[in-house]
């Protein structure tokens, strides 16, 4: 269990960097990080970093994307181990 929550935290904050840059990449008009990418980071455990990351670095996704995949992220994170 303690290892699923520093994987949790991990996923989290490399999500959060990832839109981080994407947003750097956009303000200078440089090739950016696909939408596909950054919904599938929120699927494997990163949703509350896409979240935060989308509030913070005002990354706007689909909002029924991200809910979605958000949704899926957080049943596999409770399903018992």
């Amino acid at each position: 269990m303690k290892e699923f929550l520093i994987y949790l935290v991990i996923a989290n904050a490399l999500t959060f960097i990832i839109y981080g840059i994407d947003k750097l990449k956009a303000k200078e008009h440089w090739w950016r990080i696909s939408e596909f990418t950054l919904l599938l980071l929120a699927v494997v455990g990163g949703s509350i970093g896409a979240w935060l990351g989308m509030k913070v670095w005002h990354r706007y996704l689909s909002f029924s994307k991200y809910l979605r995949a958000s949704s899926i992220s957080c049943t596999i994170s409770i399903v018992p181990r």
